[in-house]
């Protein structure tokens, strides 16, 4: 619906591609930091699950507790030991994640509520379990949201690439430009983005104390696109243009959590996580449409 929705605007010439701002918001789980448990504990209460379900089936054949209670009390203890499956499942890639980050904290935990929850630093400063949301949004005056994503993974690292990708199927174009923040500015990402024909305007990294060089000067190790990137974004020209970024992308993540309710999830799990994202994005796009048509 989505995709139907840009193919109208894109239809009657209200939506202009050419430059595309993506932003990451964190947003809170529905899952309790309580509910966040070590590898060992996680094995101890399967232990215990399997145990209750083991007594729940032998209770089912008592006469005093009708067929619905009985049905209804397995029910919940193998639901019990789905999500907890889930858990574990997750141990491997939570781990092999913490490794990769160089987390102080090497300690793996992941929720029995939510598997896919993660936690993630907040933009209070604080961590909490989240999901982090992407949307990329058209900069020109129509200002619609043409892809969106759901991670669990607190950088935003990596999420360039697939956005663009997601671009060209709903639309069928690919933007000419991307404003992405210092998150999004791997040199592999900005490799990507160039192969596509896409220019990517991001802040060059600040030089680490004690370090001279000027970070718009090509580096030695650079690729021909990493280059060209430091030494756009040290123009005035970039400069202004990334401007749009903020104006653009924060404004939609704002009227997401603020007027639209997706400052804190009431689903679980990362599909449900996208079908919550997808529908704000429907129903923005849906009132810029009802406003660009008068």
């Amino acid at each position: 619906m989505i995709t139907q929705v840009l193919a109208l605007l894109m239809k009657q010439d209200l939506v202009d591609l050419s430059r595309v701002a993506q932003d990451g918001t964190r947003v809170r789980a529905s899952a309790g930091a309580a509910s966040f448990r070590r590898e060992q504990t996680l094995e101890a209460l399967m232990q215990q699950a399997r145990e209750h379900l083991e007594a729940v089936t032998r209770e089912a054949a008592d006469p005093a507790l009708n067929a619905l209670q009985a049905a209804a009390r397995k029910r919940g203890a193998e639901q019990r030991i789905e999500r907890l499956e889930a858990a574990l499942k997750q141990i491997p890639e939570v781990t092999e994640t913490k490794k990769r980050s160089g987390a102080k904290d090497a300690t793996v935990r992941v929720s029995t509520t939510d598997s896919d929850a993660r936690v993630m630093k907040m933009g209070d400063g604080g961590f909490r379990p989240a999901f982090n949301v992407q949307f990329a949004t058209t900069a020109d005056a129509a200002r619609v949201i043409v892809g969106v994503e759901v991670t669990n993974r607190g950088s935003d690292a990596g999420q360039s690439t697939p956005m663009i990708e997601q671009i060209e199927q709903r639309t069928g174009e690919r933007p000419a430009e991307m404003l992405v923040d210092g998150g999004y500015a791997q040199h592999e990402a900005i490799d990507e983005a160039t192969d596509k024909q896409v220019t990517l305007y991001a802040p060059v990294p600040k030089p680490r104390q004690g370090d001279t060089r000027d970070p718009h000067a090509p580096r030695e190790d650079d690729s021909e696109a990493v280059a060209a990137w430091r030494q756009r974004m040290g123009t005035d020209e970039a400069k202004e243009i990334y401007k749009q970024r903020a104006a653009t992308a924060e404004t939609v993540n704002a009227d997401a959590k603020e007027n639209r309710g997706l400052d804190r999830l009431a689903v679980r799990g990362l599909d449900k996580v996208l079908g919550s994202a997808s529908l704000f994005a429907l129903t923005y796009n849906i009132l810029r449409l009802i406003t660009l048509r008068g």
